[in-house]
């Protein structure tokens, strides 16, 4: 499985503006940058998928010792790491990746952090699968995502951004997405919706199985 690539399109043409964006749908993000600094805070090596321009990636940087910090648009990577670099991050690494196919050793990180992803990929399971194997035995998912189903006024938004080719492909409510993560393994040990436009589902937990080589 890997994302489309009408999804890849999407997000190699809005790299640039994809932080203007936030303008109208960032409203929950300050709440959320301290909620997941503060679950990274102390931790040694933190994985970042869809970092997208790096806007969780500079607040992360600042609490763990070291940041991979990836994304499968190639735009999208190019826009992370310009805002690395005149952040002066010397514990950030930008590298291309796909959530599906993640080019890094099994077990090797004490976190994951995918940040308002959820709702886009195409095969969640599978997704989910990827990163728990990425983990190391009682490491933490870190997975705050917007949650379209929230609210009637979040309901009728996401629907107007579909028309614009959003490629979203499915759509929470923070009680829906913690079901979910739980169908899937994950023991939540923090949830919290925080309002917005969109509300954003912040969800943390440990898997009931460890990471790395089954």
């Amino acid at each position: 499985m890997t994302m489309t690539n009408e999804a890849q399109d999407y997000w190699n043409r809005h790299a640039r503006n994809y932080d203007r964006s936030m303008a109208i749908l960032g409203k929950p993000l300050p709440r959320m940058l301290a909620l997941v600094t503060e679950a990274v805070r102390d931790l040694g090596s933190v994985l970042e998928v869809a970092a997208g321009s790096g806007l969780v990636t500079v607040a992360i940087a600042a609490a763990a010792r070291e940041v991979v910090a990836t994304d499968y648009a190639a735009a999208m990577v190019t826009v992370l790491e310009s805002r690395v670099r005149q952040a002066k991050l010397t514990n950030v690494r930008c590298e291309p990746a796909n959530i599906y196919d993640l080019p890094f050793v099994a077990g090797g990180f004490d976190a994951v952090v995918a940040a308002n992803v959820l709702h886009l990929v195409p095969d969640l399971p599978g997704a989910l699968e990827a990163l728990r194997r990425q983990l190391t035995p009682g490491a933490r998912l870190i997975v705050p995502t917007y949650c379209h189903d929230e609210t009637a006024f979040s309901w009728l938004l996401s629907r107007a951004l579909a028309l614009t080719g959003f490629p979203g492909t499915r759509r929470f409510r923070l009680e829906t997405l913690v079901r979910v993560l739980e169908h899937a393994g994950l023991q939540v040990t923090k949830r919290e919706l925080i309002p917005g436009p969109i509300p954003i589902g912040y969800v943390e937990g440990t898997f009931s199985q460890p990471g790395g080589p089954q």
